[in-house]
């Protein structure tokens, strides 16, 4: 019985002591985390990561992403009804300041283009381009590459032609003060006098000497067009006769009062006054005053308004 039981007794202490040994070697392992939301990552893994993101930025970026240039002012020009007229055969689209358009009977004439092609969507190319001058607003020598066509003539003092490129030089007409020439189409008869354009105020006479630019007389099938160009009332303007319609400038410091345009439009009696480039350093022209000293005058003559600027802008 002794021995049976001293036996049993051995025999569970080995089992007891086979089973904690085996629990020491085979200790279970926690399973690894898929990503710590938490964790710092090292020096090595900050630099994969701008990398990586380097990478991203040489992507050809989403084409909504991209921003849309900003418009340019030409652009954006206004399309009112208050910026054309109609003379006869004559459509005139007032432009901007001292830029217009003349159309008639399938023949464009531009005069004085500036701002960008934007302001001339929807207008035929021009046949003919009239310059008056070599200032930023009479002259724009890469608005003139943007809306030239192959066979348009470009004509304007020699100081204009000082300034153009080569391309627009192919079809230039040389015009001078006192000069005068004459072109034809099978539907239009146009002539053209180069007359002068200067200033007579001592403190003025540096912006526009005599002799440099042009103002034109143009006979459009018989319809006879006063462009005045940036000048004073100089004595060419009063002694002028027969004019249909006339484009009289007035701003100042540059050109003259309005007073003054007034005045010289009573001397010369167009049939029909426009005032235009009527905005100067201190802001626009009091063309309503201009309107009321010239129908004081002479109630014969009228004063039209076209929209020439967007005071919005």
């Amino acid at each position: 019985m002794n021995n049976k039981f001293y036996l049993t007794i051995s025999l569970a202490a080995t089992l007891l002591s086979f089973n904690c040994k085996s629990d020491k070697k085979e200790p279970i392992e926690t399973p690894p985390t898929v990503e710590s939301p938490t964790a710092t990552p090292t020096e090595d893994e900050d630099i994969e990561e701008v990398e990586k993101d380097s990478s991203v930025t040489n992507e050809v970026p989403n084409k909504k992403e991209t921003p849309a240039p900003t418009e340019k002012k030409s652009d954006v020009k206004k399309n009112i009804a208050s910026n054309v007229s109609v003379e006869g055969a004559i459509k005139i689209t007032a432009i901007e300041h001292a830029s217009m358009v003349l159309e008639t009977n399938g023949t464009t004439i531009y005069i004085d283009p500036v701002g960008g092609s934007g302001f001339y969507k929807g207008i035929n190319p021009p046949n003919f381009i009239l310059i008056t001058d070599i200032h930023g607003d009479h002259l724009d020598v890469p608005t003139l590459e943007a809306i030239t066509a192959p066979n348009t003539i470009i004509i304007g003092p020699r100081a204009v032609k000082e300034k153009l490129s080569p391309a627009l030089l192919k079809n230039f007409e040389l015009m001078f003060n006192g000069l005068s020439k004459g072109f034809k189409t099978s539907k239009v008869e146009l002539n053209i006098d180069a007359i002068p354009m200067y200033n007579l105020r001592e403190e003025a006479l540096q912006f526009h000497t005599k002799d440099r630019g042009n103002g034109y007389v143009l006979s459009i099938n018989g319809t006879r067009v006063y462009v005045s160009g940036d000048t004073e009332d100089i004595p060419e303007m009063r002694s002028l006769k027969n004019i249909d319609i006339a484009f009289v400038c007035m701003n100042l410091p540059y050109t003259m009062t309005v007073g003054s345009a007034a005045s010289a439009v009573l001397d010369f009696k167009p049939k029909k006054v426009y005032p235009y480039h009527y905005k100067g350093t201190e802001g626009y022209s009091d063309v309503k005053k201009f309107k009321n000293l010239v129908n004081a005058g002479n109630k014969t003559i009228e004063v039209v308004q076209l929209e020439w600027y967007d005071q919005n802008m």
